[in-house]
């Protein structure tokens, strides 16, 4: 099926794991605190839940950090608190860039961002000037292992969007409704290993851009903004 592949920008996110896999988890720990609070912990009882769990285990989050961050909210009563606030706006060369934030300070986060944005070339937009550029869609990356025609057959009857075939990966997409179906189809099939399994935001088109020194900038303030403890997630247009 055809259809821009998102695998360079996905890759180059787990690159980033990869070397700051302890904050990462930390943020992680923070989204698993929020849908969890104050609820008996059980994820087939809490949807939220467990599409936060799946999150993070595709970014190979171990069971026992999970689980810890989960008995930390279980009965939690007071404690702490945090608000859920995007943020969007552009990069260099009109590049969107939307970010998700969990924060317990709104004007912290605030002023962040906006200096983050600032500081690299970029800035703020107002609510809803890039986020319709983006669609909430489930992506599942799995490498090759398993027939191309039986994985497409068993996704597409399972409600996946599109499959893009690369040289060493198969990219699912899905809605965020069929997500956990079309999952649990490949695992019928065999698939045990998941590269990225998770419901995210993805650009509905990307934006070439041919100056290398134009996309390092993009790419230096996305960086910067992913470093902010209160940023959970960022997204972005640009081709990779």
């Amino acid at each position: 099926m055809s259809g821009h592949s998102k695998w360079a920008t996905i890759h180059r996110k787990k690159g980033l794991i990869d070397a700051e896999r302890g904050k990462i988890f930390q943020k992680l720990a923070k989204e698993i605190y929020v849908v969890a609070k104050g609820t008996n912990g059980d994820p087939d009882s809490n949807p939220s839940l467990r599409m936060v769990i799946e999150k993070c285990r595709s970014q190979n989050m171990p069971k026992d950090n999970i689980q810890k961050a989960i008995d930390k909210a279980i009965g939690a009563q007071g404690g702490e608190d945090f608000e859920s606030i995007r943020y969007e706006g552009y990069g260099p060369n009109g590049i969107a860039i939307m970010v998700d934030c969990l924060t317990d300070n709104r004007n912290r986060t605030a002023s962040l961002v906006r200096s983050s944005f600032t500081k690299r070339g970029g800035n703020l937009g107002t609510d809803g000037s890039v986020s319709y550029l983006f669609e909430r869609k489930g992506v599942i990356v799995i490498e090759k292992t398993v027939d191309e025609e039986e994985l497409m057959m068993t996704v597409l009857d399972q409600g996946a969007t599109d499959m893009i075939t690369n040289d060493d990966t198969f990219e699912v997409y899905t809605t965020p409704d069929t997500f956990l179906k079309v999952k649990e189809a490949m695992e019928g099939m065999g698939v045990t290993e998941f590269l990225t399994s998770e419901i995210t935001y993805v650009a509905s088109n990307l934006v070439e851009i041919e100056d290398e020194e134009v996309k390092e900038r993009v790419l230096a303030l996305v960086e910067t903004l992913e470093e902010l403890d209160d940023v959970q997630d960022v997204y972005h247009n640009l081709s990779e």
